[in-house]
């Protein structure tokens, strides 16, 4: 008998250390350019995102401001690890999939590249910091220099 709950708290534990709650970033978040690494030209972009969540997505709603225009763009991610159609940030067609790495949401972007039958592949990885009041998004990119864009919560 003593085996049997021994066993079952075994069992018990290894059950709830892999049930992970997902980290929640929902909220308005502003860029911070100041902070940001590697920008370029986003450097002038003013950008507001409003990210909404639910078990299965992630919606991230972005206002830009850049050169006194504006634009919208709306980016829906599965948090359950499917391909997703999205539109990247220059508006090309893109892939997606995200999948959770601990605490980060780590999501691949797939787009044509200008060479006919090549793509173009980045990696984001989205992470909050530990009193939810900044988001990092890291981006790598092959042959590129790795860019991080933070944001301020609002």
């Amino acid at each position: 008998m003593k085996v049997k709950s021994i066993i079952f708290g075994l069992l018990l534990v290894c059950l709830v250390g892999s049930v992970q709650a997902a980290t929640d970033y929902s909220g308005t978040w502003v860029m911070n350019a100041k902070k940001g690494e590697n920008l370029g030209m986003m450097a002038a972009l003013e950008q507001t995102l409003i990210v909404t969540q639910t078990d299965e997505k992630l919606t991230l709603d972005f206002s830009n401001v850049f050169r006194g225009q504006t634009t919208t763009r709306q980016v829906t991610l599965d948090l359950g690890g499917a391909v997703v159609d999205n539109v990247a940030g220059m508006g090309d067609p893109s892939k997606t999939e995200s999948v959770w790495d601990g605490s980060n949401l780590v999501t691949t972007w797939t787009t044509a590249s200008a060479i006919p039958g090549s793509e173009v592949v980045r990696t984001e990885t989205h992470a909050l910091s530990a009193d939810g009041a900044t988001l990092s998004v890291t981006i790598e990119r092959e042959n590129s220099p790795t860019m991080v864009l933070v944001y301020e919560k609002q």
